[in-house]
């Protein structure tokens, strides 16, 4: 009667020493030929396919790992490491299924409650996120990345200040976590909390000196005198060295650009300012042609569009308030506004909204019917209500939906659309000298292109409000800042919502608001603002030419 002979520990030490020293074909000949005499054993499998993902062979790493716990149903890690490739190869749903099929095997397992917070994050599953990096530092205490995660997910859903917390404790686990002492700055930064958020970002150049994202952050916030001519000149000299990458030299521009503003070098100014846009156009490899093809799609595809009845509606008690427009219109100022009453919530820039709505165009063709509107709304509410707010009035205050307008009032009859309306100048110039982390908007980067793109936005709202007269309320941002009261009752009776004092106080709500507008929301209605451009006029020409008819 022949024994059968078990899998050593002294072969399955060597198969791993193979694989952590990077001797990755080495290590799978070995199981190859350690699987002929020790067929279906899980671990080996496991192990193959955490060879094959160190050599970027996603199928073949997904096979074995599905092998793996194919023989051992119920092997954690196998199920863990499958979710890893299924996100890797851009299929989030089996992902999540894979780590939550490992955490239901092992409940106290950190890394997957981590991962799965991540996958939740990618689909914009905010307060399902939040719940899983909860989880994650419930089981490990010391999980400095856990708790990071956890801030960045607080900070896109607008809780600043409960991230604030994580970010710190992250950095109190690992003073080498520079990462988590970076978004403890941004944090403070659109909580309009200035000073703390320059001594923090100061702090990190302490650590890392050269960190141009580090610079940028503190150049949008700190107010330059001659005196910090130490750190000019480092800049400065960094800009010129050969040590920096392109990503890098629009950072650094971008950031000296701000300094000259503020010391009142206009020539200096813009000449950065130039450099960093077109350095930024080149990194994205944005072409207006591709916007127009945007455009044309949309308009093909809502010429003729169906509109949802009311009996048709699936039934909510989320109110949502889309403000929209081109960037630095006011939308953030009106936000503001609207999320200072007592009823409503301001959620900032949904990212979800762009991608559902941007998703659901791209798989759009010939007619739509009523069926491709009700899942857009399922899916939109399921997100809202993801969020866990406590109001049921929820601003959504992501700019380039204007695009979309034509399918959220479809979807949503009863939506409420603002839309801010500003001197083409003042917006174009305010969008120009900007950065933006966003690569959504590479138009702005050229004034050729933003006068064109300009051009096919209000070309885009004519098209909306011929198609849906009466149901987009048009909001001019120079008559809320010089009539703030009118325009503000005005404002609230369209959505429906009665005068509280509150928001003329805007200035006072401490809710974080992270766009470039973080700190000018924490002051009072003041005017002017819209008059800023024309001290670079000289420099303007090619952006005012072109916006010449509007």
């Amino acid at each position: 009667m022949s024994t059968k002979i078990a899998l050593t520990k002294n072969q399955v030490d060597n198969v791993i020493g193979l694989y952590s020293s990077g001797r990755i074909q080495e290590a799978i000949e070995e199981i190859n030929s350690l699987n002929i005499l020790y067929p279906n054993v899980p671990l080996l499998f496991n192990i193959l396919g955490a060879c094959y993902k160190q050599l970027g062979q996603l199928s073949d790493a997904e096979k074995m790992f599905k092998n793996a716990f194919s023989i051992k149903p119920d092997y954690a890690e196998a199920h863990f490491n499958y979710g890893i490739v299924q996100k890797d190869l851009g299929r989030i749903d089996a992902a999540i299924e894979s780590y939550q099929n490992a955490i239901s095997i092992l409940p106290n397992y950190p890394d997957a409650h981590n991962n799965l917070g991540n996958a939740f994050k990618s689909i914009g599953m905010y307060a399902h996120a939040i719940e899983s990096y909860e989880w994650a530092v419930a089981y490990k205490p010391e999980f400095e990345e856990a708790f990071n995660n956890l801030g960045v997910v607080q900070c896109d859903v607008g809780l600043q200040h409960l991230a604030i917390k994580n970010f710190e404790k992250a950095y109190s686990l690992n003073s080498n976590f520079f990462e988590a002492l970076f978004y403890l700055g941004v944090a403070h930064k659109d909580l309009g909390n200035k000073s703390v958020a320059i001594s923090t970002f100061e702090k990190l150049l302490e650590i890392q000196s050269h960190n141009t994202k580090v610079l940028r952050n503190l150049c949008e916030v700190k107010k330059f005198k001659k005196s910090d001519s130490k750190l000019i000149n480092k800049m400065e000299s960094l800009l010129n060295s050969d040590k920096v990458n392109q990503s890098e030299l629009i950072d650094l521009n971008f950031a000296l650009s701000n300094v000259y503003e503020d010391l009142g070098d206009i020539d200096t100014q813009f000449k950065y300012l130039a450099d960093g846009n077109k350095l930024r156009k080149a990194l994205l490899s944005y072409s207006i042609e591709s916007s127009i093809k945007l455009f044309n799609t949309i308009k093909d595809v809502f010429d003729d569009f169906p509109t949802l009845a009311n009996n048709e509606l699936s039934q909510s008690s989320l109110r949502p308030i889309f403000i929209v427009g081109m960037p630095r219109s006011g939308t953030s100022l009106v936000e503001q506004i609207v999320a200072s009453h007592h009823e409503a919530h301001g959620a900032g820039e949904l990212e979800f909204s762009t991608q559902i709505f941007s998703s659901i165009i791209a798989n759009i063709s010939g007619e739509v019917d009523k069926k491709d509107l009700l899942f857009f709304r399922e899916q939109y509410l399921a997100k809202l209500n993801a969020l866990k707010c406590s109001k049921n009035i929820i601003t959504d205050k992501m700019p380039m939906n204007f695009r979309y307008i034509g399918l959220i009032l479809s979807a949503f009859p009863e939506a409420k659309i603002i839309h801010l309306k500003r001197d083409a100048r003042a917006t174009c110039w305010s969008i120009y000298k900007n950065y933006f982390d966003s690569d959504g908007i590479g138009y702005s980067y050229d004034q050729n292109d933003l006068a064109q793109y300009y051009g096919l936005y209000s070309d885009l709202m004519s098209f909306w409000h011929e198609r849906f007269p009466d149901q987009i309320y048009d909001i001019c941002y120079e008559d809320l800042t010089t009539n703030q009261e009118d325009e503000t009752r005005k404002l609230l009776e369209y959505c429906d919502l009665d005068w509280d004092e509150n928001c003329l106080n805007f200035h006072s709500n401490k809710r974080a608001v992270k766009t470039a507008s973080a700190l000018q929301v924490r002051k009072k209605m003041y005017q002017g603002s819209s008059e800023a451009w024309k001290k670079y006029e000289a420099y303007l020409q090619p952006l005012i030419k072109g916006l010449k008819s509007f």
